[in-house]
């Protein structure tokens, strides 16, 4: 329903109303009043037929324009089709793989005939002999040198070590020992035996026919006891 305040031709003929009543309610008998009573109503009532009519083209116009209306479905796609199979291609039969027999390796035995050398190629020549070692004529002499019980070795003492060392040196053209080598004894004792003959030995050297002086070999025997 519309209200009287929202429409003006409505409005109107409400004010119409009150402006005549008032003026009935002040001045007026009252045959005279519902006669104005009677034109008041009758101006309300073509009032509310035009609002009510109105709205009723309005609403209908509304309704005209919301008039719905059908929406034809949407035909389904096809579904593509699938592409056709690919041509059968024959292939030929794989050749047949001959595998050979296996190869047996016999073990080769080989045979090696050693012909016999001559002796006569075996024979070498004989080495040339050796040089005579040059004849002594006049034997070496000591001349300085020896070896005493304060030379016992201290490792020798503790250890016990005693015995007898051969030494077997050789004297030099100039006296002095050249070489040695002494066995018999500890290795210890032996040793040192060697390293004494070697240091404090002095001799007068050996000489040949001619006088010339020459290397001469000699052995000693070197006792060592361990002190009381």
């Amino acid at each position: 329903m519309v209200e009287a305040n929202q429409c003006p031709l409505l409005s109107f003929f409400w004010r119409e109303c009150r402006f005549l009543m008032a003026y009935a309610d002040q001045e007026m008998s009252g045959r005279r009043i519902l006669a104005i009573g009677a034109v008041a109503l009758l101006h309300a009532g073509v009032g509310y037929a035009l609002v009510t009519g109105l709205a009723y083209n309005a609403a209908k116009q509304v309704y005209e324009d919301l008039k719905t209306f059908d929406v034809a479905p949407d035909e389904p796609e096809k579904p593509e089709e699938p592409p056709p199979p690919p041509p059968k291609v024959d292939l030929p039969p794989p050749p047949k793989v001959t595998v050979p027999p296996p190869v047996v390796m016999s073990p080769v035995v080989s045979t090696n005939t050693i012909q016999p050398i001559s002796q006569a190629a075996v024979q070498a020549p004989p080495p040339p002999p050796a040089p005579a070692p040059p004849r002594v004529a006049e034997r070496a002499v000591q001349r300085g040198g020896s070896i005493s019980d304060e030379d016992y070795p201290s490792s020798s003492i503790r250890n016990e070590e005693q015995g007898t060392s051969i030494a077997t040196f050789t004297i030099g053209t100039d006296g002095r020992v050249v070489a040695c080598n002494a066995s018999g004894a500890s290795p210890t004792l032996d040793a040192e035996t060697c390293k004494l003959i070697m240091r404090r030995f002095r001799f007068k050297p050996a000489k040949d026919g001619s006088g010339q002086p020459i290397e001469e070999t000699k052995s000693q025997r070197v006792t060592w006891r361990l002190p009381k």
